[in-house]
């Protein structure tokens, strides 16, 4: 039987169903797994997606996108195929795509993690045949700690500098990042205020039901005796700008999975990392290819080839797929943030 994707110029195309997922390309009709620059590319004639996350995606794609959305599990016919949209737990409307054909079943997991995120459906163990999965963070040095323990010292550090009378600048990508932030901060620190691309971000996800703590657009508030004790979200692009003037003495922080290594802190030139990520970890990884039971495991997107490599020592018959995909966004900013960095809405 042929593969139900294949690897081209443009991205991983169904011919069976005649569509691609996640292009990187503009294409006639193409199946999104979430928002996010890297697999979102504007341009195309028709565009699924789920119904959670249509509004992050037509904000990112444009009021004249051709946008389709169902709901999750909800079976649809294209072509030769049958495709259904399944929770991948990485930021709202985030989702695994599922293609059927005569009983066989592909699933590409996009970005994904397994850990409870209050901001998004969470993940849904899927089973199939061939299992295309990221591998973002897929070496064994990188194992999330609790998410509590995280927002612990998050809330601890905001305390000793709302205790020092400084405000705490913490950087984190704006979509899904921030607001899986927002939703572990402690309100009654200190005020939280957002950089204009982080509340743009915010107005979606409160507008789809998520539940955030109270915040103020930064540029709404030019009394600068209103960022002691405040912390303030801002995008990655905004870190050595201008803009971070306004705010007079103040400790940065960044947020990222890439936080986990010393020497990416170090890079990064903050005064302190909180590793948190919205894809998976090493056991993650390996605990979603094993209960797929996949015969075949297609990794992309990260660290291929020491994930191919652990893949076939135990087992799986596993093999690297070309994309253009990047993953982890936190250290590669989208055009759209980079815009936005140094304005406000």
């Amino acid at each position: 039987m042929d593969d139900l994707l294949v690897s081209t110029a443009s991205g991983l195309f169904c011919p069976a169903g005649d569509f691609y997922v996640d292009p990187w390309c503009p294409v006639r009709s193409a199946v999104i797994t979430h928002a996010h620059g890297d697999h979102a590319t504007p341009g195309s004639e028709h565009y699924l997606a789920t119904v959670d996350g249509m509004s992050i995606l037509q904000a990112r794609l444009g009021a004249d996108a051709q946008i389709q959305s169902l709901a999750y599990s909800e079976p649809l016919s294209l072509g030769d195929v049958t495709v259904s949209l399944h929770p991948a737990g990485h930021i709202l409307g985030s989702a695994q795509i599922r293609i059927e054909r005569r009983g066989e079943v592909w699933v590409v997991t996009g970005d994904y993690k397994t850990a409870d995120d209050p901001t998004c459906l969470s993940f849904e163990p899927l089973h199939c045949h061939t299992l295309i999965t990221e591998s973002t963070f897929g070496l064994p040095v990188y194992r999330w700690e609790q998410q509590s323990l995280t927002f612990e010292r998050i809330n601890a550090w905001w305390q000793a500098n709302a205790n020092a009378g400084i405000a705490s600048m913490i950087f984190a990508y704006s979509l899904g990042k921030a607001q899986r932030l927002l939703s572990g901060l402690n309100p009654s620190i200190g005020p939280i205020f957002c950089h204009g691309a982080v509340e743009r971000m915010n107005e979606r996800y409160r507008e789809a039901g998520v539940s955030l703590p109270e915040t103020t657009y930064t540029g709404k508030t030019a009394d600068r005796r209103a960022w002691a004790g405040a912390i303030i979200i801002a995008p990655t692009s905004a870190q050595g700008s201008a803009w971070l003037r306004r705010f007079g003495d103040l400790s940065t922080a960044f947020v990222s999975g890439w936080m986990q290594i010393r020497g990416a802190r170090r890079r990064r030139a903050v005064d302190r990392g909180f590793a948190l990520s919205d894809h998976a970890d090493w056991p993650e990884l390996l605990n979603v290819i094993s209960s797929s039971g996949a015969e075949r495991v297609l990794v992309t997107h990260g660290f291929v080839e020491p994930v191919v490599r652990w893949l076939r020592e135990n087992g799986w018959q596993a093999n690297p797929l070309h994309t253009e995909l990047r993953g982890e966004p936190d250290e590669v900013a989208e055009p759209q943030d980079e815009s936005q960095s140094g304005g406000e809405p």
